[in-house]
Protein backbone atom coordinates (compact mmCIF):
# COMPACT_ATOMS: atom_id res chain seq x y z
CA UNK A 1 0.00 0.00 0.00
CA UNK A 2 1.44 3.09 -0.81
CA UNK A 3 2.18 5.96 1.65
CA UNK A 4 0.37 8.91 1.98
CA UNK A 5 1.57 11.94 2.85
CA UNK A 6 0.05 13.79 5.11
CA UNK A 7 -1.72 17.54 4.09
CA UNK A 8 1.20 20.02 4.90
CA UNK A 9 3.89 17.88 4.44
CA UNK A 10 6.20 16.53 1.72
CA UNK A 11 8.30 13.21 1.06
CA UNK A 12 11.83 12.85 1.76
CA UNK A 13 11.78 12.23 -1.97
CA UNK A 14 10.42 15.81 -2.35
CA UNK A 15 12.11 17.68 -0.17
CA UNK A 16 13.92 19.67 -2.74
CA UNK A 17 11.56 20.31 -4.53
CA UNK A 18 9.82 23.20 -1.39
CA UNK A 19 10.57 26.50 -1.45
CA UNK A 20 12.69 25.70 1.82
CA UNK A 21 14.36 22.57 0.22
CA UNK A 22 15.38 25.07 -2.54
CA UNK A 23 17.06 27.49 -0.04
CA UNK A 24 18.98 25.57 1.36
CA UNK A 25 20.35 23.67 -1.49
CA UNK A 26 21.14 27.21 -2.45
CA UNK A 27 22.70 28.13 0.74
CA UNK A 28 24.50 24.97 0.61
CA UNK A 29 26.55 25.80 -2.58
CA UNK A 30 27.05 28.89 -1.89
CA UNK A 31 29.02 28.04 1.16
CA UNK A 32 30.72 25.66 -1.16
CA UNK A 33 31.61 28.38 -3.65
CA UNK A 34 32.93 30.97 -1.11
CA UNK A 35 34.70 28.36 0.87
CA UNK A 36 37.04 27.34 -2.14
CA UNK A 37 37.46 31.16 -3.08
CA UNK A 38 38.51 31.55 0.49
CA UNK A 39 40.97 28.76 -0.08
CA UNK A 40 41.82 30.17 -3.29
CA UNK A 41 42.51 33.52 -1.57
CA UNK A 42 44.59 31.84 0.75
CA UNK A 43 46.57 30.40 -0.65
CA UNK A 44 49.40 33.18 -1.74
CA UNK A 45 50.17 33.60 2.14
CA UNK A 46 49.94 29.79 2.63
CA UNK A 47 52.83 29.70 0.22
CA UNK A 48 54.35 32.55 1.90
CA UNK A 49 54.18 31.11 5.55
CA UNK A 50 55.44 27.51 3.74
CA UNK A 51 58.57 28.78 2.22
CA UNK A 52 59.51 30.77 4.84
CA UNK A 53 60.06 27.50 7.19
CA UNK A 54 61.64 25.40 4.22
CA UNK A 55 65.85 24.87 4.01
CA UNK A 56 67.45 26.70 1.62
CA UNK A 57 67.36 24.94 -2.34
CA UNK A 58 64.03 23.47 -1.64
CA UNK A 59 61.83 26.63 -2.02
CA UNK A 60 61.18 26.12 -5.67
CA UNK A 61 60.87 22.74 -5.79
CA UNK A 62 57.73 21.06 -7.98
CA UNK A 63 55.01 20.05 -6.61
CA UNK A 64 55.39 22.63 -4.34
CA UNK A 65 55.80 20.78 -0.31
CA UNK A 66 53.41 22.26 1.35
CA UNK A 67 54.70 21.21 4.82
CA UNK A 68 58.05 21.71 4.94
CA UNK A 69 60.47 19.18 5.90
CA UNK A 70 62.82 20.05 8.10
CA UNK A 71 60.85 22.61 9.41
CA UNK A 72 63.71 25.94 9.41
CA UNK A 73 62.90 28.36 12.57
CA UNK A 74 66.30 29.29 11.97
CA UNK A 75 65.08 31.36 9.00
CA UNK A 76 63.83 34.16 10.75
CA UNK A 77 66.10 34.85 13.06
CA UNK A 78 68.63 34.86 10.60
CA UNK A 79 66.27 37.18 8.39
CA UNK A 80 65.44 39.70 11.01
CA UNK A 81 69.38 39.57 12.24
CA UNK A 82 70.70 39.58 9.25
CA UNK A 83 68.40 43.25 8.15
CA UNK A 84 69.75 45.41 10.22
CA UNK A 85 69.10 47.20 11.80
CA UNK A 86 65.80 45.50 11.61
CA UNK A 87 64.25 47.52 14.68
CA UNK A 88 65.40 50.88 13.18
CA UNK A 89 63.71 49.99 10.31
CA UNK A 90 60.33 48.83 12.42
CA UNK A 91 60.55 52.03 14.28
CA UNK A 92 60.78 54.15 11.10
CA UNK A 93 57.65 52.68 9.64
CA UNK A 94 55.55 52.91 13.30
CA UNK A 95 56.57 56.80 13.02
CA UNK A 96 55.60 57.35 9.55
CA UNK A 97 52.43 55.11 9.72
CA UNK A 98 50.70 56.59 12.70
CA UNK A 99 51.89 60.17 11.68
CA UNK A 100 50.52 59.52 8.36
CA UNK A 101 47.05 58.08 9.77
CA UNK A 102 46.45 60.50 12.22
CA UNK A 103 46.86 63.64 9.82
CA UNK A 104 44.47 61.72 7.11
CA UNK A 105 42.15 61.21 10.11
CA UNK A 106 42.05 64.36 11.47
CA UNK A 107 42.10 66.52 7.72
CA UNK A 108 39.39 63.96 6.29
CA UNK A 109 36.90 64.09 9.20
CA UNK A 110 37.20 67.80 9.40
CA UNK A 111 36.46 68.07 5.35
CA UNK A 112 33.81 65.64 5.59
CA UNK A 113 32.29 67.50 8.42
CA UNK A 114 32.39 70.51 6.21
CA UNK A 115 31.15 69.13 3.24
CA UNK A 116 28.21 67.11 5.12
CA UNK A 117 26.96 69.68 8.02
CA UNK A 118 28.03 73.08 6.68
CA UNK A 119 26.88 75.66 3.89
CA UNK A 120 29.13 78.05 1.57
CA UNK A 121 29.17 78.72 -1.77
CA UNK A 122 30.36 76.44 -4.21
CA UNK A 123 30.33 73.35 -1.91
CA UNK A 124 29.18 70.74 -4.40
CA UNK A 125 31.50 71.69 -6.89
CA UNK A 126 34.36 71.76 -4.77
CA UNK A 127 33.55 68.18 -3.55
CA UNK A 128 33.08 66.81 -7.01
CA UNK A 129 36.30 68.50 -8.13
CA UNK A 130 37.90 66.26 -4.81
CA UNK A 131 36.02 63.26 -6.27
CA UNK A 132 37.75 64.17 -9.60
CA UNK A 133 41.11 63.66 -7.90
CA UNK A 134 40.26 59.95 -7.26
CA UNK A 135 40.86 59.62 -10.64
CA UNK A 136 43.97 60.72 -10.97
CA UNK A 137 47.23 58.21 -11.15
CA UNK A 138 49.61 58.81 -8.15
CA UNK A 139 52.62 58.41 -10.63
CA UNK A 140 50.93 62.16 -12.22
CA UNK A 141 51.91 64.16 -9.60
CA UNK A 142 55.50 62.73 -8.48
CA UNK A 143 57.62 65.29 -10.62
CA UNK A 144 55.69 68.11 -9.02
CA UNK A 145 55.45 66.89 -5.23
CA UNK A 146 59.11 65.77 -5.60
CA UNK A 147 60.21 69.33 -6.92
CA UNK A 148 58.33 71.24 -3.86
CA UNK A 149 59.25 68.94 -1.30
CA UNK A 150 62.99 69.46 -2.41
CA UNK A 151 62.38 73.81 -2.68
CA UNK A 152 61.42 73.09 1.28
CA UNK A 153 64.75 70.78 1.85
CA UNK A 154 62.56 67.86 3.27
CA UNK A 155 64.05 65.21 0.96
CA UNK A 156 65.75 62.22 3.29
CA UNK A 157 63.52 62.81 5.75
CA UNK A 158 59.72 61.91 6.89
CA UNK A 159 58.27 64.77 6.37
CA UNK A 160 57.06 64.33 2.55
CA UNK A 161 55.90 60.90 4.22
CA UNK A 162 53.73 62.71 6.93
CA UNK A 163 52.80 66.24 6.25
CA UNK A 164 50.81 65.98 2.94
CA UNK A 165 48.26 63.75 5.13
CA UNK A 166 47.64 66.52 7.34
CA UNK A 167 46.49 68.55 4.87
CA UNK A 168 43.89 66.22 3.20
CA UNK A 169 46.55 65.54 0.13
CA UNK A 170 48.03 62.23 1.26
CA UNK A 171 48.36 59.61 -1.76
CA UNK A 172 47.37 56.93 0.85
CA UNK A 173 43.75 58.17 1.99
CA UNK A 174 43.24 61.97 0.98
CA UNK A 175 39.78 62.30 -0.85
CA UNK A 176 38.75 58.85 -0.82
CA UNK A 177 38.94 59.31 3.17
CA UNK A 178 37.14 63.09 2.85
CA UNK A 179 34.02 60.80 0.93
CA UNK A 180 34.05 58.34 3.45
CA UNK A 181 33.26 60.39 6.16
CA UNK A 182 31.21 62.52 4.33
CA UNK A 183 28.99 59.75 3.34
CA UNK A 184 29.01 59.06 7.42
CA UNK A 185 28.36 62.74 8.62
CA UNK A 186 24.94 62.48 5.96
CA UNK A 187 23.61 59.69 7.95
CA UNK A 188 23.76 61.60 11.48
CA UNK A 189 20.30 63.17 12.18
CA UNK A 190 20.82 67.09 12.10
CA UNK A 191 18.80 67.69 15.01
CA UNK A 192 21.64 66.81 16.79
CA UNK A 193 23.74 69.93 15.66
CA UNK A 194 20.86 71.96 16.36
CA UNK A 195 20.36 71.08 19.73
CA UNK A 196 24.45 71.36 20.20
CA UNK A 197 23.97 74.98 18.44
CA UNK A 198 20.93 76.03 20.98
CA UNK A 199 23.38 75.02 24.16
CA UNK A 200 25.94 77.31 22.81
CA UNK A 201 28.31 75.02 20.73
CA UNK A 202 29.80 76.31 18.03
CA UNK A 203 30.63 73.88 14.43
CA UNK A 204 34.07 72.96 15.58
CA UNK A 205 32.54 71.67 18.67
CA UNK A 206 29.93 70.03 17.41
CA UNK A 207 32.48 68.38 15.58
CA UNK A 208 34.71 67.05 18.26
CA UNK A 209 31.78 66.85 21.19
CA UNK A 210 28.95 65.64 19.28
CA UNK A 211 29.59 64.14 15.12
CA UNK A 212 33.22 62.12 16.44
CA UNK A 213 32.17 60.27 18.91
CA UNK A 214 29.28 58.97 16.70
CA UNK A 215 32.07 57.74 13.96
CA UNK A 216 33.49 54.77 15.04
CA UNK A 217 33.13 52.17 12.25
CA UNK A 218 34.35 54.89 10.00
CA UNK A 219 37.31 56.03 11.56
CA UNK A 220 38.26 52.71 12.41
CA UNK A 221 37.93 51.60 8.44
CA UNK A 222 40.31 55.03 7.48
CA UNK A 223 42.87 54.45 9.84
CA UNK A 224 43.01 50.76 8.74
CA UNK A 225 43.15 52.16 5.01
CA UNK A 226 46.22 54.29 6.19
CA UNK A 227 47.80 51.94 8.50
CA UNK A 228 48.25 49.33 5.27
CA UNK A 229 48.85 51.77 2.63
CA UNK A 230 51.91 53.11 4.97
CA UNK A 231 53.20 50.24 6.22
CA UNK A 232 53.48 48.42 2.98
CA UNK A 233 53.97 51.79 0.84
CA UNK A 234 57.39 51.24 -1.10
CA UNK A 235 57.08 53.68 -4.04
CA UNK A 236 57.30 56.80 -1.96
CA UNK A 237 59.93 55.97 0.95
CA UNK A 238 62.06 55.03 -2.45
CA UNK A 239 61.70 58.40 -3.98
CA UNK A 240 62.03 60.43 -0.95
CA UNK A 241 64.26 58.63 1.52
CA UNK A 242 68.01 57.99 0.90
CA UNK A 243 70.01 57.47 4.00
CA UNK A 244 70.31 54.04 5.23
CA UNK A 245 69.19 55.30 9.08
CA UNK A 246 65.21 56.31 7.29
CA UNK A 247 65.08 53.55 5.81
CA UNK A 248 61.45 51.80 6.13
CA UNK A 249 60.63 47.81 6.22
CA UNK A 250 59.81 47.59 2.68
CA UNK A 251 62.98 49.03 1.30
CA UNK A 252 65.21 47.18 4.29
CA UNK A 253 63.67 44.19 2.29
CA UNK A 254 64.96 45.56 -0.99
CA UNK A 255 68.67 46.34 0.58
CA UNK A 256 68.03 42.68 2.24
CA UNK A 257 67.92 41.06 -1.01
CA UNK A 258 70.21 43.82 -2.80
CA UNK A 259 72.97 42.27 -0.26
CA UNK A 260 73.11 39.32 -0.90
CA UNK A 261 73.03 39.32 -4.82
CA UNK A 262 70.42 36.53 -5.37
CA UNK A 263 66.95 36.02 -4.24
CA UNK A 264 66.98 33.98 -0.72
CA UNK A 265 63.73 33.06 -0.95
CA UNK A 266 63.55 31.47 2.56
CA UNK A 267 65.04 34.13 4.34
CA UNK A 268 62.98 36.90 2.56
CA UNK A 269 59.57 35.16 2.89
CA UNK A 270 60.69 34.67 6.78
CA UNK A 271 60.84 38.47 6.78
CA UNK A 272 57.89 39.34 4.83
CA UNK A 273 56.08 37.39 7.27
CA UNK A 274 57.30 39.09 9.51
CA UNK A 275 56.47 42.22 8.08
CA UNK A 276 53.04 41.49 7.52
CA UNK A 277 51.63 39.74 11.12
CA UNK A 278 51.12 43.60 12.84
CA UNK A 279 49.02 43.85 9.65
CA UNK A 280 47.00 40.58 10.08
CA UNK A 281 46.32 41.47 13.41
CA UNK A 282 45.16 44.63 13.10
CA UNK A 283 42.50 43.60 10.58
CA UNK A 284 41.36 40.41 12.53
CA UNK A 285 40.52 42.63 15.57
CA UNK A 286 39.47 45.78 13.45
CA UNK A 287 37.36 43.66 10.56
CA UNK A 288 34.05 44.00 12.33
CA UNK A 289 33.99 47.91 12.68
CA UNK A 290 35.72 47.96 9.20
CA UNK A 291 33.20 46.43 7.57
CA UNK A 292 30.25 48.54 9.32
CA UNK A 293 32.31 51.70 8.61
CA UNK A 294 32.44 50.74 4.79
CA UNK A 295 28.80 49.91 4.46
CA UNK A 296 27.31 52.69 6.65
CA UNK A 297 28.96 55.17 4.97
CA UNK A 298 27.42 54.46 1.38
CA UNK A 299 23.30 54.78 3.14
CA UNK A 300 22.99 58.34 2.21
CA UNK A 301 24.04 61.04 -0.56
CA UNK A 302 23.52 64.41 -1.70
Amino acid sequence: MADIAAPGRTTPMAWWRTRTGRTRIFHLALHIVLIALGITFLMPLLWLVSTSLKASGTELRYPPQWIPNPIMWANYKTALVDMEPFILYLRNTVIIAIGTTAGDVLSASLAGYAFARLRFPGKNLLFMCILATLMLPNIVTIIPTFLLMRYLHWIDTFLPLIVPAWFGASTNGGAFSIFLFRQFFLTIPHELDEAARIDGANPLRIWWNVLLPLCGPVLISVVIFDALNSWNDFLLPLIYINSPQNLTLALGLGQFQLAHQQTLWNYMMAASTAMIIPVIVLFFFAQRYFMRGIVTSGLAGR
